[in-house]
């Protein structure tokens, strides 16, 4: 739990770091480009070669791409739609997502799950009932793909772990990001932006400690972590970053933000998480 709890800390500045300093200013293709290489380097000395089979690399490369790799590219664009606590309050669909896909592989469904999941998306919409454009639809959906992502690649990787016994976490890690930086590379290269580069150093520094810091060791922090609670924990642990983020931002950062609409969907989304109830069922992986 100690994991989990110091990384919600450490990624309760991330959504505003970015949201300030980055989004519409830096390329956001770069900008996720950046984060993984430098979290890569952080776990290359660290990363097993001899002995490590093949599969159980591929395997880890495999989340990696989807939970880092592809999260992250849904994830900044979604700042180019949304305000920061509205991309945090979208965020609190992914502990439906951790229980639906674990369910789903445990072979169990429950429908009340579908109908939290649509109780939640009506609670989005009501934090802008009288200003829902295509845009802010096109945001929300960009963030639904980066839930699932990062919802899929904490199930997998939970099961990973567990499967093959691995103790030494940090010898395999590296191969989690190389995985995620093979998906950054390509889409840069489709989609970058060459001339939306960081123009001041506040814009670099801030890439460094995203990458080495909130990318590098948060994520290390966060899987691990992943790996010592229940599912039903993990879930919850996932919705904790919201009200942690939303705090930052609007203290710090003083970002306006209509916190009766807030507080509206917001307590939707809520009732959507009672009615999702205590996922105690899902324990046991």
């Amino acid at each position: 739990m100690i994991y989990l709890l110091a990384t919600t800390l450490l990624w309760a500045f991330s959504f505003s770091l970015i949201g300030v300093y980055l989004a519409g200013q830096v390329d956001a293709w770069f900008s996720v480009l950046t984060r993984i290489a430098l979290a890569t380097c952080l776990f290359l000395p660290f990363l097993r070669l001899r002995g490590m089979p093949l599969r159980l690399a591929g395997q880890l490369m495999a989340i990696g791409a989807v939970q880092l790799g592809l999260m992250y590219s849904f994830y900044y664009h979604s700042f180019l739609y949304l305000s920061v606590p509205e991309v945090l309050l979208f965020t609190v669909m992914t502990p439906l997502y951790i229980t639906l896909l674990n369910d789903g592989l445990s072979h169990r469904f429950h429908p009340r799950f579908l109908a939290a999941a649509l109780l939640a998306i009506i609670g989005a919409a009501a934090i802008r009932y009288d200003g829902i454009d295509a845009g802010f639809i096109q945001g929300f959906v960009i963030v639904q793909g980066a839930n699932l992502c990062f919802a899929s690649g904490q199930v997998f990787y939970k099961r990973l772990i567990k499967d093959n016994q691995i103790q030494s976490q940090h010898q395999v890690f590296g191969w989690f990001f190389i995985g995620a930086l093979l998906v950054a590379v390509i889409c840069y290269g489709l989609f970058g932006d060459r001339a939306a580069l960081p123009q001041t150093s506040m814009q670099w520094g801030i890439l460094v400690y995203l990458g080495l810091i909130a990318s590098g060791l948060g994520y290390f922090a966060w899987n691990k972590g992943a790996t010592m609670v229940n599912v039903g924990t993990l879930a919850v642990m996932n919705n904790l970053l919201i009200p942690a983020g939303i705090l930052v931002n609007v203290l710090i950062w003083n970002r306006d933000a209509d916190l009766f609409r807030l507080a509206l969907g917001g307590g939707i989304i809520i009732l959507a998480l009672l009615l999702n109830g205590p996922p105690k069922h899902s324990a046991e992986a």
